[in-house]
């Protein structure tokens, strides 16, 4: 139920009206500032045993403002607790909305919005006045709002700025075009072509478009073509780190190590202002940031057999825990917007070692840059990457002859065999650690089928431990640490929502048919390089038990179209095509 903050006695004393009436807003002019004057909208939109949700629209009346700054006391005691829109803090009673980036100028007669939720006990009267830029826009009569809750009130705070808890619940999912047309061009593409795939922004000139590749307006402007009259989720890779991927050659990117402001307001900002048009306002927009980033200040810096000097660098200058504090504070602030942070797949963060510290690098990164837990809506784990959805042939407890199935060398005292036990258990993890507990968790399972003929039926033999495990086992890779272009691979579990306990969504976010880097050096102009793990002639390293890579031949740069790997996909694809 809508309150709006009545005028009427305030602008009778002030000798502003004649005649009885109930109106939205009030202006304000201070005395001396007569080119100043705003107005102010306070709207309680949801009520619910100690939580409330509010709406705020503030119009410049005056001259025009570079940026706004709103203020107001609460009289009885609320809380915010969780805003978008505006960067907004309280100290006791007073509160202080600031604008961001894409919201600040406001012309004469502009209007913006912003809203939170809020705690409050009893009470929870409107504010009785605003100040905009030190302006006072308007008093209030403190009308309460209804103190009986509704029939229902649900158990968890009602959406934030229009936010659902599952955004895949009950929507449809974008299908890239121009994925979508590369699919069906292939023989027997059309069988998936329709499956919606995620749009990877991992270059600034992503973001405009141009030579041909639609940009990020393009794509939302697609999709809300596609949407019609019900729900449509766009699912986006944030992909554009300073130093990016410093573990591996073939991805990459275009910023320096150091290049920490241009990331920030030349690839951030931009996507950050696309998405908080209006326009764009009925889509839900689920971001995937930064794809294999903040692990790498766990397992591949100094003191571990994988350490990587590039790595060391970015754990150095913070500018890894910078990126993504500042992408999940800007595109988190959005009120259609919902961020899931890369949590890597079970082959690189299953580990003792790796999954408790991994998970504190998630919390160190969401209180960044102003960012706070609330400004992640999940994780997604297993995006770029091959691991088995669930192994049903054996279990992390299981044991031959008395040895665990731990010590196999498949397992290697991992604590997951899969990827959907991982999940879960990564999503307790942050839980426990304070994320919200509503987090939700997305598994790509783009890759990760593992059919064909070579799909085994049931357990191995118990002759040994790794006959047990190998035998049954669905990931068919040479070694859980290969990731590069995998021969054997197939299409997973189609895009799904709320398929499991804890998981939004089974997602394709990893485009099928997109390689995943170079089988040998070929120059470039997007930073790429060259990774001997994409090569099939490689015979390993420290981080896949020196075995050999398992790639395909002749891959060109990672993100380009790649047939013979979508072939392999829809061929050896589990449910088959």
């Amino acid at each position: 139920m809508s309150r709006i903050i009545p005028r009427t006695a305030l602008l009778a004393a002030l000798g502003l009206v004649t005649a009885a009436g109930a109106t939205a807003t009030v202006f304000g002019t201070p005395a001396g500032a007569a080119t100043a004057g705003c107005k102010v909208e306070y709207r309680i939109t949801n009520q619910w045993n100690t939580g409330f949700g509010a709406d705020v629209v503030v119009t410049n009346t005056g001259d025009p403002v570079a940026a706004w700054t709103l203020e107001w006391t609460y009289a009885n005691g609320q809380q915010v607790t969780q805003g978008w829109n505006a960067a907004i803090t309280q100290s006791g009673a007073a509160v202080t909305a600031k604008s961001l980036s894409y919201n600040g100028s406001l012309a004469t007669g502009d209007s913006t919005s912003f809203g939170f939720n809020g705690s409050h006990t009893g009470t929870n009267a409107v504010p009785a006045t605003f100040k905009l830029n030190g302006v006072t826009c308007n008093g209030a009569d403190p009308t309460q709002p209804p103190t009986t809750p509704p029939t229902t009130p649900p158990t968890t705070p009602p959406p934030s700025g229009g936010k659902v808890d599952n955004p895949y619940a009950g929507a449809r999912v974008y299908v890239n075009p121009e994925w979508s047309a590369k699919a069906a061009a292939e023989p027997g593409g059309t069988r998936v072509s329709n499956q919606p795939t995620a749009v990877w922004l991992d270059r600034i000139a992503l973001v405009t478009g141009g030579s041909g590749k639609m940009g990020l307006r393009d794509h939302l402007d697609a999709a809300l073509a596609q949407k019609g009259s019900g729900e449509l989720v766009v699912q986006l890779v944030v992909y554009d780190l300073p130093g990016r991927d410093c573990s591996a050659l073939a991805s990459n990117g275009e910023l320096g190590p150091t290049e920490i402001d241009k990331y920030k307001t030349q690839f951030i900002d931009p996507i950050a202002a696309i998405l908080a048009d209006p326009k764009y306002a009925g889509l839900r927009i689920v971001t995937a940031v930064e794809i294999d980033s903040l692990p790498n200040l766990v397992t591949n810096v100094s003191g571990r057999p994988t350490a990587t000097p590039a790595c060391d660098v970015m754990k150095t200058n913070g500018n890894y825990i910078k990126g993504v504090g500042y992408a999940l504070n800007k595109l988190g602030s959005i009120a259609n917007v919902y961020n899931y942070v890369d949590a890597g797949h079970h082959g690189w963060l299953g580990w003792d070692d790796n999954f408790g510290a991994s998970a504190e690098m998630f919390k160190q990164a969401a209180t960044a840059e102003g960012s706070t837990l609330s400004k992640v809506h999940g994780f997604i784990v297993n995006t770029a990457n091959f691991s088995a959805l669930k192994e049903d042939n054996f279990k992390i407890d299981d044991s031959v002859g008395g040895t665990s199935v731990r010590q196999s060398k498949w397992v290697d005292w991992n604590r997951y065999t899969d990827e959907l036990s991982y999940a879960q258990a990564m999503r307790a993890k942050v839980v426990s650690l304070g994320f919200d507990p509503g987090v939700g968790m997305l598994i790509d399972t783009s890759r990760n089928g593992w059919g064909g003929t070579a799909r085994p039926t049931g357990p191995g033999a118990t002759t040994s431990v790794d006959s047990y495990v190998n035998g049954g086992r669905y990931d068919r890779r040479i070694h859980l640490g290969n990731w590069c272009n995998q021969a054997g691979a197939g299409l997973g579990e189609r895009p799904q929502a709320a398929p499991a306990p804890g998981i939004d969504a089974y997602v394709w976010m990893k485009p099928p048919g997109e390689s995943d880097g170079a089988s040998k050096e070929i120059p470039n102009n997007e930073g790429k390089g060259f990774d001997r793990m994409c090569d099939p002639t490689y015979t390993g390293n420290v981080r896949n038990g020196n075995s050999m890579s398992g790639a395909l031949p002749d891959a060109p740069l990672a993100g380009q179209w790649f047939p013979a790997q979508f072939q392999e996909l829809m061929k050896n694809a589990h449910p088959a095509l």
